[in-house]
């Protein structure tokens, strides 16, 4: 059977790192077992769903670098969970319940004041076919549970390791409700049956849904249970959970502020895992270092400062092949990136923290740019000491040598009145590397206090 893997976000919301986790995890796992992918909008909710999330999803997915070999949608699928339902209820596993919503939160209080576990069960809550008839006849429609088997429910959790519950501790789930919709945990369950699926990785919160979705599973077909895996989620550096602060850390606004589709994908495929976090150029280095037996149940936690370090050194490592289309994409002419672009993006690359800085440094090189002067006297002196042309890498430690030699100058007090004159910042690339890219009548116009 071809290794089958899934991400089923819902189209209620943008997606946020959290989110990419699993969605590039599944995705690696799939490509390193050479399996399917499968993409599947979990659009059941009509209340909440939008197809603008929906195109924010596929949108985001792509610009991480994940393709799909399926795309399935559950509002298309109904057809399917109304022949699981008849088929569980043919089979007595689903049962009408009428209780309104009042009535169960005051089974819930008599549970607990009684120091019960809050469970429903079948056999606690049988009616007669007298009160059926009542029930109906007071206008209630019947909401429909699944009926959890008492026994063991087990399997080997790629993640957790062994994990077992036990049926009679575990309340039978409402899979439709009285307006005849149905909740997450049945369509999941027949949607990865009709698609084959052999994996599912997912998060921890969803631990106790799989032992349910086992036993409807086991009810609806006879192929064998998936291989599940349930990830530790992320929380905050402080260790808090990211749920309710996610708003800055959707794709979309991470990838506004200038984050690197490849600095997050190297940061959730490793994180949590016994490997290092380290920055990779292309998903083909994340898939071949994949390995699901790394992941461990250890919580992981997310720091907004590991990403930026990580997008720096995704950048500093861009090839300038990679790099050219999107300088042009910033409005640098292509003519002159003809002539200079190989040299310039390998002398500034090292400096970025987002690529868009690019477009300072360009114009620092190639525009008119004004210079900072504090010293006059210094930078006067340094001033008949030029090299003249043509000038390489070598000509900043000549040029340098030569003022330090007649100053007396070293050190801090040598190098940042030059790079403040022809920069016009105190940080930034070798100069050794910018200088060239200035060009002589520049730096002499800088040099003497003209912008240039």
């Amino acid at each position: 059977m071809t290794p089958t893997f899934r991400f089923a976000p819902s189209p209620t919301g943008l997606l946020h790192i959290g989110n990419a986790r699993p969605a590039v995890i599944n995705w690696l796992y799939a490509r390193k077992m050479g399996g399917r992918f499968i993409l599947r909008i979990d659009d059941t909710d009509t209340a909440r769903s939008r197809p603008e999330f929906t195109a924010a999803i596929e949108r985001d997915l792509k610009w991480l670098g994940l393709t799909w070999d399926s795309q399935e949608f559950q509002s298309a699928r109904v057809a399917s969970y109304v022949a699981a339902t008849d088929k569980l209820k043919a089979q007595n596993r689903l049962y009408a319940c009428y209780e309104t919503a009042d009535e169960l939160e005051i089974k819930r209080k008599l549970q607990l004041k009684a120091g019960k576990p809050p469970l429903y069960k079948r056999a606690d809550n049988a009616i007669s076919e007298a009160d059926r008839a009542r029930f109906e006849a007071e206008g209630r429609t019947a909401h429909w549970r699944f009926e959890i088997q008492a026994g063991e429910i087990a399997w080997d959790d790629a993640v957790r390791g062994p994990c077992s519950y036990r049926g009679e501790n575990l309340s039978d789930p409402v899979l439709v409700r009285v307006d005849g919709t149905f909740l997450y945990m049945m369509p999941s369950v027949v949607d990865d049956i009709d698609m084959a699926m052999t994996h599912i990785v997912r998060g921890e919160d969803h631990v106790t849904n799989t032992a349910i979705q086992t036993q409807i599973w086991q009810a609806l077909s006879d192929l064998p249970l998936p291989q599940f895996g349930h990830l530790p989620l992320l929380v905050d550096a402080q260790g808090k959970g990211l749920s309710k602060r996610m708003g800055s850390l959707s794709l979309q606004d991470l990838r506004e502020n200038g984050l690197e589709p490849m600095s997050i994908a190297s940061l959730v495929a490793k994180l949590g895992s016994s490997d290092a976090i380290e920055a990779r150029s292309t998903m083909d280095q994340l898939i071949a270092e994949f390995d699901i037996s790394h992941f461990g149940r250890a919580t992981p936690k997310f720091d907004p400062h590991d990403l930026e370090f990580l997008n720096s050194k995704v950048l500093h490592d861009l090839s300038y092949d990679v790099a050219r289309p999107r300088l042009e994409a910033l409005g640098l002419p292509a003519a002159d990136l003809n002539t200079h672009g190989e040299a310039f993006w390998l002398a500034v690359r090292g400096n970025l923290q987002k690529f868009a800085e690019a477009s300072g440094w360009w114009h620092i090189c190639f525009a008119p740019a004004a210079p900072s002067i504090e010293d006059t006297t210094f930078i006067a002196q340094a001033i008949p000491l030029l090299p003249e042309g043509p000038w390489d890498e070598n000509t900043w430690g000549a040029w340098t040598e030569k003022v330090k030699t007649a100053s007396g100058r070293k050190g801090k007090g040598l190098y940042l009145p030059l790079r403040l004159a022809l920069t016009g910042l105190p940080h930034g690339p070798e100069l050794k590397l910018l200088l060239p890219l200035i060009g002589r009548e520049r730096v002499l116009k800088r040099l003497n206090g003209v912008t240039g």
